[in-house]
């Protein structure tokens, strides 16, 4: 079968479109054969030898994928040969075909197309982990979401809305991503490289502040999150983006009943993949109905990952790249 495989660190380059064995599944896993898989950040990021060490070349890069079931293994119990599913593999996604634990392999509805099911795996388990069950948002609460133009992000705005948030504001790093914001559903969006963007919060909150803050930036960002998290708010962190390191003091918090919360998908993956079986659930379940959109703005066939890449890595997508395999 034909694969992707990053033969070294470094630049879109280092990617190969070159011929691999097929995977084995074991007695709980299926073997899929890759209808698409989405292109995400942390690709790159593995690329270049910056996930936790986690790669090391050669490997196959790609998190989560959506195709056909070919095989199963002979302890699964509810899956079949045929279902179309969407997946987090076991080693890469960026082949023709994976295999998946059945903890981690989830049905796709009739009526929701592959297209949608591909995009959205990373970023609305994502979302809705962090607002519903870390982030614990109760009905006619105030969200702050940072780089709320990301893929992330824009979904985020939206379950928000959908879980009963009263008000959405989201930071941008520029004025040019503000928009793509508010199509998303933020009611405010405040770019943080121009402005004190906490003062900016309060003043939106009549001094109040907000309930739930979503921060993959850290940093300064992080800590200056805590000037506009309103008594009882929680912080829920997930991710580095800037690669700074933000520190909290314990006079911060006790007395405030405020609450700084840590989320990683790809621990949840590996510790307590049972986690996601609802997720997956009420993800489908708005997919489904329309009330959550994931904008798929870039196509490019299996064997074009390197520009891919380029475009992921230079800021240039506009919704969710996707890599097709066409037979």
């Amino acid at each position: 079968m034909k694969a992707i495989v990053v033969t070294d660190y470094g630049t879109p380059e280092v990617m190969q479109y070159i011929n691999v064995d097929r995977p084995t599944p074991e007695p709980n896993q299926v073997l899929i054969r890759t209808v698409a898989t989405s292109v995400n950040f942390a690709d790159v990021k593995a690329r270049y030898g910056n996930k936790n060490g986690v790669n090391h070349p050669p490997f196959i890069p790609g998190l989560d994928v959506a195709g056909v079931i070919e095989t199963v293994g002979n302890e699964i119990q509810n899956l079949k040969v045929g279902q179309r599913v969407i997946a987090f593999p076991q080693n890469g996604s960026y082949t023709e075909y994976v295999v998946a634990n059945e903890s981690l392999t989830f049905v796709i509805p009739d009526g929701l197309d592959f297209e949608v099911a591909a995009a959205c795996p990373i970023v609305s388990f994502t979302a809705y982990k962090l607002l519903a069950d870390v982030g614990r948002l109760v009905q006619g609460e105030t969200v702050l979401i940072h780089a709320a133009a990301g893929g992330v992000g824009t979904t985020a705005s939206q379950l928000a809305k959908i879980l009963g948030a009263s008000r959405v504001i989201g930071t941008v790093g520029n004025e040019s991503k503000a928009q793509t914001a508010l199509n998303a559903g933020c009611d405010h969006v405040i770019c943080y490289d121009k402005n004190d963007f906490s003062r900016k919060v309060n003043d939106i909150t009549e001094g109040r502040g907000v309930d739930v803050v979503l921060d993959s930036v850290a940093g300064s960002v992080s800590e200056e999150s805590l000037n506009c998290l309103a008594k009882y708010g929680r912080l829920v962190h997930f991710g580095n983006s800037s690669g700074e390191i933000g520190h909290f003091q314990t006079k911060d918090l006790h007395s405030s009943c405020r609450s700084v919360l840590g989320f990683s998908l790809g621990t949840t993956r590996k510790e307590r993949p049972y986690l996601l079986r609802d997720t997956a659930d009420q993800v489908f379940r708005y997919l489904s109905d329309g009330r959550l959109k994931i904008k798929v703005g870039h196509h490019f066939k299996l064997e074009d990952a390197v520009e891919a890449h380029r475009v992921v890595e230079g800021r240039n997508s506009v919704g969710k790249v996707l890599l097709t395999v066409i037979e």
